[in-house]
């Protein structure tokens, strides 16, 4: 069908009128129910070029989609600059020379037939105002033909003139998908040649969507795609503001953007809110300390835009090549990428939670960690011996400060190599993993991806049948690459191949019949790499030193790891590059569940999309610094969205030495990590709680008891987190969408909907200022209530003190803390109630064993669900299991109770109780089984 049978005649007389000189844009909108075609609403700003200069200017000054609308330069007065760029607005100049370390002469821009006007550059050697733009008639693609398929359309896209990068591909094919009604799929490929795509699992729909919230409009020629919510007529995405590139190795299209509000695009250290002042996001694994404005261990093409009015939708571009995202204040941005195909997924929401579920349904929903991942963890690089750590573990118990599981570093093993124990200094670790074992406690231990490639053959298993097998990343010569890493040289396990996965498997279960380990924290995967390249560099050609090179930290992509050339099973490294870590992580998750057959717990430092379904993340190799402590939140935060709620920082700072004060602050925060570990390098002085004063360790034992008591509550959250994708650490704006004050914060956050976390985070304080959103908040340990106008409010904080408080309307399940979860596991319950003004409030508890695979979806669990209405408590058991009938919930504290009540009626029995004049009511010794529905009334 070609272009103007789609758009029917009605479409085709609208556009009769504008038969000028000047060519037209053609557009076409496509409802998604296949009622008939209108044209696109911007199409109908063609007529204005017919008028005057000015109202041209005008038209372009307020729209985004500059260049969709054709040059008029007949007769324009002022400068010798092609008027057609001077209509360009600064903030609406998209970058037609984004090439690093070159200076870009007008000669150079205008060689790629780009509009080049100097200004002034921002300090501080910052990107600013791009010199070289595109101009409004820069050629893209046109659409040459749309088709109605059963799910949505299919297109063919042609490209008339060459565009600047070598090999760029003339026919496009554009297959757009209505999969559900909050999401959209679009993607693009070449319509000839098969490309590289990530092998992701994603769903597959049988149907179109019935009732979408959104429609789509498309502009042929040149071609774009304008996304419009229907509820509001917001844009979403207005492809039409810069040319599509889509060259072999260079992918670019660009959108304008609903509001500045964006956040996601990892993994990178910042505000949790981006700034859209010409920042460039490069995503491409790197081994790095975690600084600004450099590309990470992880890499999530994923972002989350809050609209006017607390609309959301999230953007993911499903492509694991080298890319970088360069935001601008239009607001707009632009994708580029060197490898791949655009495979678009538009999540509607439409509030923020939603778009988060959205995206874990494509990606997957994370795994439910075992109870004991979300004890308190510590480790140090640097213990020196299995006896030194004992100590360290043996210290904790002595002053009984919770531990859940202690770690080792790479200073464990033989000449730092995979599978192995240093014979001297580690010779009683299976004693002291026997012993962490007999009093509840877990043990981790770390592995690398480099296997040691220089020991006689015959000596060192782990690679003499890795290199048998032919499991490691080879060369273009189809030889081992070799790299160096901690035990000198070292070849790299291709986790691509599923081969490699069962010889990871039985070196783990060699090495677990030694040292029975429960969980494994998988570093050094990006893959890191000491050297660039390999022993011999990088060979030439376009692999290693591509056409275009992203902003990447060391401006090649072989800084600190392995040559992209280099082969792996699936595909290049060039492709697979930023699948490390995901593919270690999807391998190791299952060898654990291979030799446990429990919940595996594995902690990885590089991350890609669906990591959350096989993993944990820690923010990386952090310093002891009051800086690195903020930052850890705005990191939280975004792994929240990216579907991997198990994250943390190094609590107390890895590198460098940390003080007591910012120690003591730390733990307080790090309490409140989803996944909390202390961790410490080499040659530092101790940080574990023990070495500190009394004051401070009795501090930090505090929170941590506070964190043990609210294990049921934040287990709970991680139910949700692996049913439904809902976050654990949570944003305020998640809850608050509304609220604009709560779009840029990012040092506090909640637990779900209902704990509110306000830490300390600069030194000599003994106060703390954080936003109350608006409503009825109760400070956690007594109860006192905050009635807040959602404003910011000064809070009381002594160093022993960290500001906690429950949202009204909620009912937290907490349990009396032991040294222990499984300690704390059998303790009775108590219930935090926490009335809303209306005296209603709601909770609930999902508990199971704790460790056994598949619980949920196999039944083994209980799940209650309490509420509040009419000064009664009640709680209903929803699904019971035989886990249920072993703990009792001794007490209900209901906070707001506004009058002394006469008396209180335990299934119509009466109980003593106390009331305090702060208005908490408490009912003691209930001795209720949590096998058994109650329900609880004051009078």
């Amino acid at each position: 069908m070609s272009r103007g049978d789609t758009c029917i005649a009605r479409t085709m007389k609208s556009y009769q009128k504008l038969t000028t000189a000047v060519p037209q844009p053609a557009a076409c909108q496509v409802e998604e129910e296949g009622a008939a075609a209108t044209p696109a609403r911007h199409g109908k700003l063609a007529p204005s070029w017919v008028g005057s200069g000015l109202l041209v200017a005008a038209v372009l000054l307020s729209t985004t989609t500059v260049w969709v609308l054709r040059q008029v330069s007949e007769g324009w007065p002022g400068p010798a600059l092609p008027p057609k760029c001077l209509l360009v607005p600064e903030s609406h100049r998209f970058d037609c020379y984004p090439e690093r370390r070159v200076v870009v002469t007008q000669e150079l821009c205008e060689s790629r037939g780009c509009c080049f006007i100097e200004s002034t550059p921002p300090a501080g050697g910052k990107r600013g105002v791009p010199w070289c733009f595109y101009p409004p008639d820069f050629p893209s693609y046109t659409l040459e033909s749309l088709n109605k398929t059963a799910l949505g359309m299919v297109g063919l896209l042609m490209r008339r003139e060459k565009a600047y990068y070598p090999q760029d591909i003339e026919m496009l094919r554009l297959d757009v998908e209505f999969e559900t009604d909050t999401r959209l799929h679009i993607k693009i490929t070449d319509a000839a040649n098969p490309r590289y795509e990530v092998p992701l699992e994603v769903p597959r729909v049988m149907k179109r969507a019935e009732n979408p919230i959104y429609s789509l409009d498309f502009s042929w020629d040149p071609f774009g795609v304008l996304l419009r919510r229907r509820a509001t007529g917001t844009v979403l995405l207005n492809t039409t503001v810069a040319p599509l590139i889509f060259a072999d190795q260079f992918l670019q299209i660009a959108t304008s953007l609903p509001s500045r509000f964006l956040y996601g695009l990892g993994e990178h250290r910042g505000t949790f809110l981006h700034s859209l002042d010409w920042s460039t996001l490069t995503l491409w694994a790197r081994d790095v300390s975690p600084m600004e404005s450099f590309n990470l261990y992880g890499a999530h093409p994923f972002y989350l835009l809050m609209e006017e009015g607390g609309d959301a939708h999230g953007v993911f571009l499903l492509n694991s090549n080298a890319m970088e995202v360069a935001l601008q204040p239009a607001p707009g941005l632009t994708w580029r990428t060197i490898g791949g195909i655009l495979d678009f997924y538009i999540f509607l929401g439409p509030d923020p939670n939603m778009v988060i579920q959205q995206y874990q349904q494509v990606i997957g929903f994370p795994a439910m960690p075992p109870l004991w991942a979300l004890g308190f963890h510590l480790c140090r690089w640097g213990y020196g011996s299995s006896n030194e750590t004992w100590q360290t573990v043996r210290a904790m118990r002595n002053y009984q400060i919770p531990q859940d599981a202690q770690w080792n570093d790479i200073d464990y093993m033989d000449g730092y190599r995979d599978f192995t124990l240093d014979p001297q200094k580690f010779a009683s670790l299976p004693s002291l993993v026997e012993d962490l074992h007999k009093h509840g406690q877990r043990y981790v231990m770390i592995l690398d991806p480099g296997i040691s490639s220089t020991n006689p053959h015959g000596s060192y298993w782990p690679f003499d049948e890795g290199l048998r097998r032919g499991l490691f990343l080879n060369t273009t010569q189809g030889q081992p690459l070799i790299g160096q890493v901690w035990p000198g040289s070292t070849a790299f396990a291709d986790f691509s191949n599923p081969d490699t996965h069962q010889w990871w498997l039985e070196n783990l279960q060699q090495f677990h019949a030694h040292v029975p380990f429960d969980g494994l924290w998988i570093d050094m995967n990006e893959p890191s790499n000491f050297m660039d390249g390999s022993e011999d560099g990088c060979p030439p050609g376009e692999l290693d030193s591509p056409p275009y090179t992203p902003a990447v930290l060391g401006d090649s992509l072989s800084a600190k790891t392995v040559c992209a050339s280099a082969k792996q099973k699936a595909s290049v490294h060039y492709n697979l590059h930023n699948l490390y870590g995901l593919m270690e992580a999807k391998a190791t998750a299952s060898a654990l569940i291979q030799i446990r057959g429990k919940r595996p717990f594995v902690i990885s430092r590089s991350t890609f999309p669906s990591q959350g379904r096989y993993s944990g993340h820690w923010l990386g190799d952090n310093r002891s610094q009051w800086k690195d402590m903020y930052y850890s939140i705005p990191g939280l935060l975004s792994f929240s969205l990216f579907g991997i709620p198990l994250v943390g920082a190094d609590i107390c700072g890895f590198s460098g030495s940390t003080s007591e004060e910012l120690c003591t602050r730390w733990m307080q925060l790090g309490a409140f990590y989803p996944f909390a570990r202390n961790h410490n390098t080499q040659n530092e002085k101790a940080q574990d709680p023990t070495v500190f004063s009394p004051a401070a360790r009795t501090a930090m034992k505090d929170v941590l008891l506070t964190r043990y008591s609210l294990l049921p509550f934040l287990y709970t959250l991680f139910h949700h987190a692996h049913l439904q994708g809902d976050t654990v650490a949570r944003p305020l704006f998640f809850e608050f969408p509304q609220d604009v004050a709560t779009l840029g914060l990012d040092r506090q956050f909640l637990w779900g909907r209902s704990l509110l976390v306000t830490p300390v985070l600069e030194p000599g304080l003994d106060s703390v200022t954080g936003y109350v959103p608006q409503g009825v908040w109760y400070d956690f340990y007594t109860g006192s209530s905050v009635n807040s106008s959602g404003e910011m409010l000064k809070m009381s904080a002594p160093l022993e003190h960290l500001n906690l408080h429950v949202r009204e309307g909620a009912i937290l399940p907490t349990q009396k803390p032991g040294t222990t979860s499984e300690a704390t596991r059998g303790n009775p319950l108590r219930l935090i109630v926490a009335l809303s003004s209306s005296a209603t409030a709601w909770g609930d508890l999902f508990w199971d064993d704790g460790e056994s695979l598949d619980t949920f979806e196999r039944g083994n669990y209980s799940y209650l669900v309490f509420n509040v209405t009419q000064n009664t408590f009640t709680s209903t058991i929803l699904h019971s299991s035989t886990e249920a009938t072993k703990v009792t919930i001794s007490t209900l504290s209901i906070f707001g109770v506004r009058d002394v009540p006469s008396k209180v009626l335990l299934n119509g029995q009466e109980k003593p109780f106390s009331y305090l004049d702060n208005q908490v009511l408490t009912v003691s010794n209930l001795g209720l089984s949590l096998s058994q529905g109650f329900s609880l009334q004051w009078l």
